[in-house]
């Protein structure tokens, strides 16, 4: 079977445009130098807490919240390893999709009999965001503006066509809204997703639980869960950092890609790293060339897709594609400065855009994703009720992490919710396998998504199987 190219291979820009663009671009997060931070203290010594929340990104702070929310008087002590929002929270596209199952396809084959309860609830979560946010006056530019799904191949359109929800675009209709000549279809998703500037969502929301009283300490990487004073669910469990103990009465964990503190939980995610470039601000003449009046968050159908979206300042963040997974399940710096994803990215913006001439990159960066098997967060409870923990948002946690934290709080109360029934939150997706076996399985499924992108989108044996299975990998 002859192999297809993609748009990108038969439209590639030279090799010097590329390189101009990306000349005067440094490797530094955009949304986390457009912000104002507090410096807040390391943990010192022994305090007690009624909660401890360990990790200060999305699910973090929202649990520290909503705690607060629920119990004014509790005391609420949140610790973070680094900074808030320094990881993945500071480093995403900004996309609060109302999806809890990273998508209508992966939930109806997973959770068929309690999508359209996933569904609803998702919408509820988002909405009761977008009231967060107007309520607690949290500048975090949040614009409901939805998401266009865009085809720029043929099988790509024929999946649009298909599709039931949002708003059909043919060819003139979608380059009416967006000027790009490899657009061939779309469909405009308005009530679905919302955009935010992540750094600024973090931090407000670290305003906010310290304006309800949650003491947050920095620099406090937790070390291990111990046991502390009493047993069965009124006991203690210690909190331990390298110079102080925090004893608690419950504990939600939301560390997410970081390695787990509960040994269960150790093969259930995998980091992977996903890269995002940002241009210059667009000058009027540039945005009258590309129209995006609506502002709209983008999306591709491709196994190997690309999201992008405007700033405030109508700078153009472009990231995806790449997927990239190293052995050992590492997370660290050296990963997110690479050279062959940025060019990439550059490369396929400007077959996008051609009309955007001499358009430069400022920034560079990357973040890891913690990927799970079923493509979406799992939940669980430890220590006979008194710790819970949340993770594997898979890329789509920037409104899901607010439903988690839900989850997490309703089951450290011991309350039976409509949330704590859900088949998604009491069964755990299948773990990854060790190494090197991870290693191998995820490069080559990555090999088998990259071939259907140049098959016209034809599965072939392994990535069946993996369907019928409910696995796979996504970011």
């Amino acid at each position: 079977m002859a192999s297809h190219r993609t748009v990108f291979e038969r439209q590639r820009p030279p090799e010097a445009q590329v390189t101009e663009s990306l000349r005067d671009s440094r490797h530094a997060v955009f949304w986390l130098e457009d912000v104002e931070t507090v410096n807040r203290p390391a943990l010192s010594g022994t305090i007690a807490a009624d909660l401890t929340v360990v990790g200060g990104g999305y699910c973090g702070m929202w649990t520290a919240v909503l705690a607060k929310r629920r119990d004014p008087t509790a005391r609420v002590v949140l610790l973070e390893a680094e900074t808030i929002g320094w990881a993945a929270s500071g480093r995403n596209g900004g996309f609060a999709e109302a999806s809890l199952t990273h998508g209508e396809d992966n939930g109806r084959a997973r959770w068929a009999a309690e999508y359209d309860t996933l569904h609803r609830m998702g919408l509820d979560n988002l909405d009761a965001i977008e009231r967060d946010v107007e309520e607690l006056k949290m500048d975090v530019q949040l614009e409901r503006t939805g998401v266009l799904e865009v085809a720029y191949e043929p099988h790509q359109v024929r999946w649009l066509q298909e599709a039931g929800h949002g708003q059909w675009l043919d060819r003139d209709a979608v380059r009416a809204e967006i000027a790009s000549p490899i657009f061939e279809a779309g469909r405009w998703v308005k009530d679905t997703c919302a955009l935010v500037h992540p750094g600024r969502l973090a931090q407000e929301l670290a305003r906010v639980a310290t304006d309800l009283g949650v003491e947050i300490f920095e620099h406090s990487a937790v070390s291990g869960l111990g046991s502390g004073l009493g047993s069965g669910r009124s006991g203690a469990v210690d909190v331990r950092t390298t110079r102080g103990l925090v004893r608690s009465r419950r504990v939600a964990l939301a560390t997410n890609v970081f390695r787990p503190l509960l040994r269960r939980s150790r093969l259930l995610t995998v980091p992977v790293y996903d890269y995002v470039l940002m241009t210059e601000p667009l000058s009027p003449a540039q945005m009258a060339e590309i129209g995006w009046q609506h502002r709209q968050g983008v999306s591709d159908l491709a196994n190997q897709f690309h999201y992008s979206r405007l700033t405030a300042d109508n700078r153009i963040l472009y990231g995806g594609y790449d997927a990239i997974y190293h052995a050992g399940r590492g997370v660290r710096p050296e990963h997110e400065d690479r050279d062959a994803s940025y060019r990439r990215l550059a490369s396929h913006l400007l077959t996008t855009y051609p009309q955007l001439e001499g358009l430069q990159f400022s920034h560079r960066w990357a973040g890891a994703i913690d990927t799970s098997t079923q493509f979406c967060a799992f939940h669980g409870l430890a220590r006979r009720g008194r710790v819970a923990y949340a993770a594997g948002f898979t890329g789509l946690g920037v409104a899901a992490t607010r439903f988690a934290a839900e989850v997490m709080l309703d089951r450290l109360a011991g309350e039976t919710t409509a949330r704590t029934q859900l088949e998604m939150v009491r069964k755990k997706p299948l773990p990854f396998p060790p190494e090197p076996f991870t290693k191998i399985g995820i490069e080559a499924t990555k090999w088998s998504l990259d071939r259907a992108d140049h098959q016209e989108g034809r599965r072939n044996l392994m990535l069946r199987t993996l369907d019928r299975l409910g696995l796979g990998f996504d970011s």
